[in-house]
């Protein structure tokens, strides 16, 4: 039977949504109006263990149904988030500000992410390995590794939330989606599409929390001995407390961290194309992406060029109330994150840098800001803003671009623009990151691609053929025929 969406979030726990085991619920507001978005179970460490034992309970019905049946199940669910795709929207927009073609967007991303899940079903796959013993079948079996946690953030939620739990399931394994105490109805509209898909009873499980509650909803987790994988999507400083969590445990994790991607640009790059680029990598949702352009590392021959498009295109962005269809930069998450913002921007000028355009709050909505004559003395230089303001850095030709590029701890997405296609694939391949694009922006997701950081951005990978080898165990298993000689 279909559940039925609440102002109030319930915990989804062996087939039952339910309220916290404290009877307790925490609310939302909306970043923008200031207004109610609705609220959400706390749940305590007790609800957060049954969520574990429901889905080590289901382990054995799931791992073992048929991939087709999984297919059907995962595509399913994909039909009813598009079908939802509207409300879904605006729930993340009274939950975190993100404009409604934003949360569009999320939904659609989601969905075919969810569909690609669904296609790789049949990937969990064995293959035989020549043995030098006679008579001796050696293979290496891929298997469902178990319950995988997963931990999904607010800023992108559909997509980061779907991609905590839809590879893991569409491989055999039952999941826990620890929501963000940020965006918990969010969240709670993926677990509630597989579970109306009908999904068995503890496949899919949410937990959603207070803020204060996070580290203990966390511990809990990772410490139950049916938990086999984690997969975390947020910041670094919370990523490695949980890589040390999950260490302490001896348990494999994904870590999708923090990032500080550069965008070069070469003497010869075509300027209207990297204007283009580095003004949706900055300020597509507020910069409020792991992948957003933070720096662009510009040849000081065009420096002046680039710096007054990307100035001009900047200062035309739209800005307002994210339910307008025609809002193009809506309110950041919170007033903590308008201040965080504010602060690198005024350091930046503090010590020399030049506000180009945009610079100041106008409330909850911190406008497209663009700073020239950012060196390394100043904070926006190095410390991640996670908002819309970029620095432009310049550089006297490739190598300084290059050494510039790498010279920080981050390394999730970075871009190159060049016009000699060679010579910029070349500077891609010395830059220290997870992913490189060449005249393409920072920000670019694709489903079956392998996603993820180096250095302080994490480690592990999520997507396609990536996936498989995250979320599934490889195990060695021999079968002898005839007689076999041992030398004792």
């Amino acid at each position: 039977m279909a559940t039925t969406q609440l102002d109030e979030q319930g915990l989804l726990i062996g087939g039952a949504w339910r309220e916290a085991g404290s009877k307790r619920a925490f609310d939302q507001v909306d970043p923008y109006t200031g207004e109610a978005a609705g609220s959400a179970a706390a749940a305590t460490r007790e609800d957060a263990r049954a969520a574990a034992d429901s889905a080590a309970e289901a382990f054995g019905e799931w791992s073992t149904t048929a991939p087709g049946r999984r297919r059907e199940l995962l595509q399913k669910a994909t039909a009813l988030l598009g079908q939802r795709a509207e409300e879904i929207a605006g729930i993340v927009t009274r939950e975190t500000g993100g404009t409604f073609g934003w949360g569009m967007f999320n939904v659609s991303f989601a969905a075919g992410m969810l569909s690609e899940a669904a296609a790789q079903t049949y990937a969990v796959t064995s293959e035989v390995i020549p043995s030098d013993v006679p008579g001796l079948t050696a293979m290496g079996v891929r298997q469902p590794a178990g319950v995988v946690l997963g931990i999904a953030p607010w800023n992108a939620p559909v997509i980061l939330g779907t991609r905590a739990v839809a590879q893991p399931l569409a491989f055999g394994n039952t999941v826990v989606l620890k929501a963000s105490d940020v965006c918990p109805r969010t969240h709670g509209e993926i677990i509630r599409a597989l579970d109306d898909a009908g999904l068995p009873a503890g496949a899919v499980n949410l937990i959603t929390h207070e803020a204060d509650d996070a580290a203990a909803m966390v511990d809990e987790l990772i410490a139950h001995p049916a938990v086999r994988r984690i997969n975390f999507t947020g910041s670094t400083r919370v990523g490695r407390l949980i890589a040390e969590n999950a260490a302490r445990h001896l348990k494999r994790v994904l870590l999708e961290l923090g990032g500080k991607a550069p965008l070069v640009v070469l003497a010869d790059a075509d300027l209207d194309e990297a204007t283009a680029a580095a003004k949706f990598g900055a300020f597509m949702h507020q910069g409020q992406i792991c992948m957003s352009t933070e720096r662009i590392v510009v040849d000081e021959s065009v420096a002046g060029a680039f710096t007054a498009r990307l100035g001009e295109r900047a200062s035309a962005l739209k800005i307002g109330d994210p339910r307008d269809p025609e809002t193009q930069i809506g309110p950041m998450v919170n007033q903590a994150a308008v201040d965080r913002v504010a602060g690198l921007v005024d350091d930046a000028v503090a010590n020399g840098a030049e506000v180009v355009t945009g610079g100041e709050a106008d409330g909850p909505v911190f406008p497209p800001t663009v700073l020239s004559g950012v060196t390394s003395g100043m904070r926006i230089y190095s410390e991640e803003s996670f908002g819309p303001v970029v620095g432009i850095i310049r550089v006297d030709g490739p190598d300084e671009a290059v050494r510039v590029a790498n010279d920080t701890e981050y390394g999730l997405a970075a871009a190159v623009f060049g016009g000699h296609v060679p010579t910029a694939l070349g500077l891609a391949r010395r830059i220290e990151s997870g992913i490189c694009h060449v005249n393409g922006a920072t920000v670019h997701d694709e489903a079956q691609m392998p996603f993820g950081g180096v250095k302080a951005s994490g480690f592990g990978r999520f997507g396609g053929k990536a996936g498989l080898e995250e979320f599934t165990e490889l195990r060695w298993i021999t079968v002898q025929t005839g007689s076999r000689q041992y030398p004792i």
